[in-house]
């Protein structure tokens, strides 16, 4: 069974522009997927309705086969995602283990450790960190949840390619060997190449392409 199900997904504005038009498509854990198009034409929109931070305007969204709104959008955010955003979403005034320690449920050094960061680094002021190490800090928070679910807005769109490089493989870990569905909304081909299915909005539809 799907971890995450969009079913005849549809959302518009209050103007009444249509930004998503009966779309549907299966999750799964184990499993990277990356979300393409172009500017304005959905991702994040899409993103943010399968993390609860929005409702589709029809349609219904389920998490193992229940609607989102049985058990209410903050459960859902609570329990079920972590969220990873281009712009880190870190408390400036605090370490990077202080950080993840917000979220998490696993131990935060081992974690921060193992993406990169030196002992030193995650007991500095986050605001001493390189923006690669900010984003290694935020994928580290999403990590240390014991939440399902990644859902990632641009996780490399503010990185140089080789980090870039570094952050979509632990990316591809999380799914891959900790188990856990990985959405990302990108503009990169690269990254876009690593995902196991890639999902492509066009003028409001969904086409899913699996690889293999």
């Amino acid at each position: 069974m799907s971890t995450l199900e969009l079913r005849n997904v549809s959302y518009s504005y209050e103007k009444g522009k249509t930004v998503l038009s009966d779309i549907s498509a299966e999750l799964e854990n184990g499993k990277m997927y990356a979300i393409l198009g172009p500017s304005g034409s959905g991702k994040t929109t899409l993103l943010s309705l399968l993390g609860g931070l929005d409702m589709p305007t029809s349609g219904s969204i389920l998490f193992d086969g229940a609607n989102i709104t049985s058990k209410g959008l903050e459960h859902h955010r609570r329990h079920n995602i972590s969220l990873i955003f281009q712009s880190y979403n870190l408390i400036d005034y605090m370490t990077p283990v202080e950080n993840v320690r917000l979220t998490a449920k696993l131990e935060a050094v081992p974690i921060l450790e193992r993406l990169g960061l030196t002992k030193d680094e995650t007991l500095r002021n986050v605001l001493k960190l390189s923006g690669g190490q900010q984003q290694r800090v935020a994928i580290a928070r999403a990590l240390a949840s014991d939440a399902p679910i990644i859902l990632a807005d641009e996780p490399t769109g503010n990185l140089d390619p080789d980090t870039a490089e570094e952050i979509t493989a632990v990316l591809k870990e999380s799914a891959h060997t900790f188990g856990k569905c990985v959405v990302v909304v990108t503009h990169s081909g690269e990254l876009a190449k690593q995902a196991d299915n890639v999902l492509e909005i066009k003028r409001g539809k969904l086409k899913v392409k699996e690889r293999g």
